[in-house]
């Protein structure tokens, strides 16, 4: 849940991620000795990762990890479909027509096919995995039309034309005054299912008041003859075939087993899968929640709603994770202590739980991810969603420890000294910015996500808070964390050696990615629309306008250039507490008006002079606006019928996995 996805939001206060516009001579760096880089093209980068802790398992735990990953890799169809119902045509025609091209590459139009190849493949379709915006192609139709006849490839027009107009033109559409269902270019409705019907038809359902299922999560809401119905993805469904995979691999996955909780989740997901029953999806979640034993875990299933307008349909992902215990052991202090956090928090008395349950937050180091966490991955993950299941049974939090470290570990640049204000911000983000980010993540995942309470009779913040759920959400969580990073009970837990020296990098990291480094993300003249890039503006820009009276935070111009520097680092904690305070009582109350004033006036406009400027000042930098990862290739070794060991792979590039991909695992084809 309410995961931190995209290049490196948490790292962004210490490496900022920018755009290269420059195409690469080279689009792929072979492996020699161990590389994180893979490739960049337009403005994305693609890392590797590697998998600590993997000679520790034992081939059982190994197997379990690599039936995992397979079940995972097996869906990957599914999103690609989600994302946009001409995407899997369009995948196997540009896929085809670069591996049967046979002209000239170094041509100009080829390289730029190369580039939005590379980039339809990153973005699991043709529109961008961040933005939303449809990525628009370097080269015109009549290089395309020529392209198809010298590959003898055939795409119906009206799918590749699609690539060149200005239809569906974005894949989430939350602009307002629009119906953004019909907007939306995203699978999860009939092309003629308004934002009302689908409101409409899933409020009408009934549900159990105390336990109620997430409706709508696995399926599309479709007309046929002109009534609604919901085709829901489970085998014999829709994407029957893909999860006929996934179901073969989760049962070989049970087989191996650590622990009874794990064989038992595993066995109520395969149900879930076989008859699409969200009922049987709660069951396993409050089973799997609980299954904290073990080596090996992992996420899997339709699970985040960002994708949807309205927020009720989950896209699929995998995750397959091992245990970094020395970590985790850390964190474990964080979470034992979340009472005293919601305790201790500025909200209103009324919207304190008076028990938090079952927080268990983890650093854990990725094996695998598919569907809609690869290539572009989160860092940190809370689960379940449901949120009865998360009061009643407890939730898990985990940070993707070898993720965050191979962002950290690939390429370097000046950002920090261009965007910070002076040598001391520099020195402090240099020597506690890391772990700044690192405990803001455990925060915002542990005791953030985990922290307050609706008001009885108070419908879910899906419902009454709409299209702004998410992005209130993660600023909810991020919120929580902030407030609490500039507290001395980090110190006296043990979890920092200076709680001032720590919490000033992340208010100085926050504010600086806040208002201006993530503008970076943007093309000039667009709107703030990701949700997390929304709740980092309009948190930093709320406290910004609150504090100028005070002079909180100072707008700085330093040799033409624009820098924000915080005056009063107490004062802005206390800034923070009080927009925490406010945004929870808008999850509480379900005030939708005050949600979207506070989303609207703050979090999606940008100031088109510093965008510009901004702009201007990173183009210097070349690494990538976003990164994402191939993933390592576990491949077992067999004795007759059995397994007896694997070997783990670094693919050599991008494309050979994303071609791999597609031929072995098309099951939607």
């Amino acid at each position: 849940m309410k995961y931190l996805k995209i290049a490196s939001i948490v790292l962004a206060t210490t490496a900022l991620i920018s755009c290269n516009d420059k195409v690469p001579e080279t689009m792929e760096t072979p492996v020699t000795e161990f590389s994180y880089d893979v490739t960049e093209f337009a403005d994305i980068g693609v890392l590797r990762y590697q998998i600590p802790g993997w000679e520790e398992l034992n081939l059982q735990q190994q197997k379990l990890v690599y039936y995992l990953t397979q079940a995972g890799l097996s869906g990957r169809d599914i999103i690609w479909d989600q994302n946009y119902r001409h995407n899997l045509e369009l995948r196997k025609g540009l896929e085809s027509i670069y591996t049967s091209y046979k002209g000239d590459v170094n041509d100009v139009d080829w390289k730029e096919f190369e580039i939005y190849l590379h980039r339809v493949w990153f973005a699991n379709g043709i529109h961008h995995h961040y933005s939303m915006d449809k990525m628009k192609p370097g080269f015109d139709e009549d290089y395309f039309k020529r392209l198809m006849a010298q590959t003898n490839v055939t795409i119906a027009e009206d799918v590749w034309m699609v690539m060149f107009n200005d239809q569906d033109a974005k894949k989430v559409d939350k602009a307002k005054g629009k119906d953004i269902v019909l907007a939306s270019a995203v699978n999860f409705y009939g092309p003629d299912v308004t934002e009302e019907e689908a409101r409409a038809y899933y409020k009408s359902i009934n549900v159990d008041p105390n336990e109620p299922i997430e409706v709508g999560l696995n399926s599309q809401l479709v007309k046929e003859n002109g009534k609604l119905v919901e085709k829901a993805y489970k085998s014999g469904g829709l994407y029957g075939p893909a999860m006929d995979q996934m179901i073969y691999w989760l049962q070989k996955a049970q087989g191996v087993a650590e622990t009874v909780e794990q064989a038992k989740a595993i066995g109520l997901l395969i149900e879930y899968y076989e008859t699409g029953d969200l009922h049987k999806w709660d069951e396993y979640a409050i089973v799997w929640s609980k299954s904290t034993d073990g080596a090996v875990d992992w996420i899997t299933g339709f699970v985040e709603v960002y994708n949807d307008p309205i927020a009720y349909k989950g896209s699929y992902e995998t995750i397959v994770q091992i245990k970094d215990f020395d970590m985790s052991r850390k964190m474990e202090v964080l979470s034992s202590n979340a009472q005293w956090f919601e305790d201790n928090s500025p909200l209103m008395d009324e919207h304190k739980k008076e028990k938090v349950t079952g927080v268990s937050y983890k650093t854990v180091n990725v094996a695998g991810e598919a569907g809609d966490a690869s290539p572009a991955t989160p860092i940190g993950v809370n689960l379940p969603n449901n949120v009865w299941i998360r009061e009643v049974h407890g939730s898990k939090s985990v940070s993707l420890g070898n993720i965050i470290e191979a962002y950290g570990s690939s390429g370097s640049s000046g950002r920090l000294e261009e965007f910070a204000f002076d040598d001391e911000e520099i020195a402090l983000e240099k020597e506690y910015g890391a772990l700044a980010d690192k405990l803001h993540t455990a925060l915002h995942e542990v005791v953030g996500h985990a922290s307050g309470q609706i008001n009885e009779g108070v419908a879910t913040p899906k419902e009454t808070l709409k299209s702004y759920k998410s992005t209130i959400e993660e600023g909810r969580a991020d919120l929580f964390g902030l407030y609490y990073l500039m507290d001395p009970k980090l110190e006296e837990l043990g979890l920092v050696k200076d709680w001032k020296k720590t919490g000033t990098a992340a208010y100085d990291g926050y504010i600086r990615n806040g208002l201006i480094s993530q503008l970076v993300r943007l093309e000039l003249g667009q709107d703030v629309e990701e949700d997390h890039m929304r709740n980092r503006q309009w948190v930093s820009a709320w406290v910004y306008e609150r504090g100028l009276e005070d002079n909180v935070i100072e707008k700085v111009t330093k040799d033409g250039k624009t820098y924000y520097d915080i005056k009063d680092y107490e004062k802005l904690r206390t800034l923070f507490g009080e927009l925490l305070r406010e945004t929870q009582r808008i999850t509480s109350e379900g005030d939708f008006e005050a949600a979207q004033a506070l989303v609207e006036d703050y979090g999606v406009k940008v100031d088109q002079d510093l965008h510009r400027e901004v702009l201007d000042r990173n183009s210097q930098f070349k690494t990538p606006a976003y990164r994402g990862f191939v993933n390592p290739m576990i491949t077992p070794i067999m004795e007759g019928d059995e397994i007896t060991s694997f070997t783990i792979e670094q693919p050599e590039t991008f494309a050979d996995q994303m071609l791999m991909y597609s031929e072995k695992y098309g099951h939607l084809d």
